[in-house]
């Protein structure tokens, strides 16, 4: 593991109870950047047959993951342990939300953990007390469940905001098309509706030029789009096919 990987923070989770929470995890993980998977006393043991269709390609995590018998021994190497929690348990501790944390975590030397608790109970008094920050969301106090899979993808993306991952839908925008091109636009356009009376009453003609103008403008057309117009008014101008 280089040492770009050690900066990331590991993902905890304690006690999971369902290989199929297990694999959603991870591919929870992956989609933000993470990799580094620790298991405490997975009910149904490791590895889990569940946990792979579940993780829908996340493979290089389960892979990974690591099993310890306690939360004490999955943290040992870790500097900085969060424990997610809505409740604080009787300890007296920081708390923190998901963006505070993961600020700290980037600035941090040393490793740092996210403790996730069962799906059913959360983390117990015990594991809280080995974190050195609660980590918890602003949630509905008349509905505070989240999933086991949700928490974590909360943790990562906001912890993703700190690497170089890329907008998978982000496009390369070209940029607006010169003002020569779209004067000649506007010109063309200009001299197809001359002839149909468009600018009609000649007292009107400028300020309906100005308005023509300002509704071409305004759309911040690049070349590529520019030229399909023109190729649009050509088409327009010419005559019926015979």
């Amino acid at each position: 593991m280089n040492a770009a990987d050690t900066h990331k923070p590991v993902v905890v989770l304690v006690r999971p109870q369902l290989g199929e929470n297990i694999g959603k995890a991870a591919r929870a993980m992956l989609n933000f950047g993470l990799t580094e998977m620790r298991l405490v006393e997975p009910r149904d043991g490791w590895p889990n047959p569940s946990a792979g269709p579940a993780a829908a390609g996340a493979d290089v995590v389960l892979d990974r993951a690591q099993v310890f018998a306690t939360t004490a021994e999955a943290v040992a190497d870790c500097a900085h342990v969060y424990a997610t929690t809505v409740r604080k348990r009787g300890v007296t501790k920081p708390v923190v939300t998901p963006e505070e944390a993961s600020q700290e975590m980037a600035a941090a030397q040393g490793r740092s953990a996210i403790l996730f608790g069962p799906e059913r109970s959360g983390l117990e008094t015990e594991d809280v007390a080995l974190a050195r920050a609660i980590l918890t969301v602003p949630i509905n106090p008349e509905f505070g469940s989240l999933n086991l899979a949700q928490a974590v993808i909360l943790c990562a993306y906001e912890w993703s905001k700190h690497e170089q991952l890329v907008q998978p839908t982000q496009e390369e925008l070209l940029p607006p098309a010169p003002q020569e091109e779209l004067d000649g636009l506007i010109a063309h356009l200009e001299t197809m509706l001359e002839p149909k009376g468009y600018f009609l009453p000649a007292a009107r003609a400028e300020a309906t030029r100005r308005t023509l103008r300002g509704v071409l403008t305004k759309p911040g057309w690049n070349h590529l789009e520019v030229r399909t117009l023109r190729g649009v008014l050509s088409s327009l101008g010419r005559g019926p096919k015979p």
